[in-house]
């Protein structure tokens, strides 16, 4: 069967509100049934809902019960070998539903997310997946992504690489030839001419300099606090952003001010791979599955963002 004009989604972790926004996404979007490959199992399906086309639905093992707010390693299996044939089928886009870390843990798949998983699957020739959150034309590169403050580690290498890999996204994808890009700064007030912290002066500024010597328009590390107001106000107001794409250090730096002001219409974004990959700016929800109050409008932005 060929794939490539379809759209893969898959329904995350049975126990979380995966399968649950799913089919209310799908039955509010009302795509056409061709146009959708749903990658799940048909009991998780039935047990959260029923959706109101035929989508052809690839049936991925799971013989547990369905336990809503359970973590366990029958759930980290399912979730993994569900992003493996997405990744195996090659479609135009994949979509996913959140999934557990700690449950793709149990089921001993040590990633540190979906990101991690896809890039093990699809990357070729030193290809490297980057995490892009997405709220219409506000958009967050991250430069790092899960794991602790206290491990992160950037090099001028890996700054570069990662601008440059976000450059050709904005060339081949968006078709925009010449985006501006807005880099925060790793330290409070941009480390204050070294005072505050010497990361944008060994690290920062260099890969800069190299940037923009490359034909890339990205200011120095701007002070974070006060680089995303104006970004904030823009969304709000539905205008222009100031930026096309704002660079953070890491997770909290850029996901706090997009969250704040797009919430559930925020868009995790994965790119750098052949394949674009979208899911919904939050987790699993353990504490509502099951119950139907679980909202839908992530999964809906995550869905038209590769339509």
């Amino acid at each position: 069967m060929d794939y490539q004009n379809k759209i893969a989604i898959t329904t995350g972790d049975p126990d979380g509100i995966g399968a649950e926004i799913t089919i209310k996404a799908l039955n509010r979007l009302n795509l056409p049934s061709e146009s959708v490959v749903i990658i799940s199992n048909s009991k998780i399906l039935d047990y959260y809902g029923k959706l109101n086309n035929s989508y052809e639905v690839l049936e991925i093992p799971y013989n547990a019960e369905v336990s809503p707010g359970q973590i366990t390693a029958e759930c980290g299996e399912f979730s993994f070998l569900s992003l493996k044939k997405a990744c195996e089928i090659k479609p135009k886009a994949i979509v996913t539903a959140p999934v557990a870390k700690s449950a793709l843990h149990k089921a001993e798949h040590i990633f540190n997310g979906q990101t991690e998983v896809l890039q093990h699957f699809l990357a070729h020739d030193r290809q490297k997946a980057e995490m892009l959150f997405v709220a219409n034309d506000f958009r967050v590169l991250l430069l790092t992504r899960h794991c602790a403050l206290k491990d992160i580690h950037l090099t001028e290498n890996v700054v570069i690489e990662k601008i440059m890999n976000l450059k050709q996204f904005f060339n081949n994808q968006l078709n925009m030839q010449a985006p501006k890009f807005a880099l925060c700064g790793f330290n409070p007030h941009a480390g204050e001419d070294g005072i505050l912290g010497r990361e944008e002066i060994d690290v920062l500024i260099p890969a800069v300099q190299k940037l923009q010597k490359a034909g890339i328009d990205i200011t120095m590390p701007l002070p974070a606090d006060t680089l995303f107001v104006k970004a904030g106000q823009a969304y709000r107001d539905n205008k222009k952003m100031p930026y096309d794409c704002y660079i953070a250090n890491y997770h909290d730096q850029g996901l706090i001010p997009i969250k704040t002001v797009a919430g559930s219409a925020t868009v995790n974004m994965t790119i750098g791979l052949d394949i674009i990959r979208t899911s919904p700016g939050h987790g699993t929800a353990f504490d509502i599955a099951g119950k139907n109050i679980a909202d839908e409008t992530g999964m809906i932005a995550a869905i038209k963002a590769v339509l």
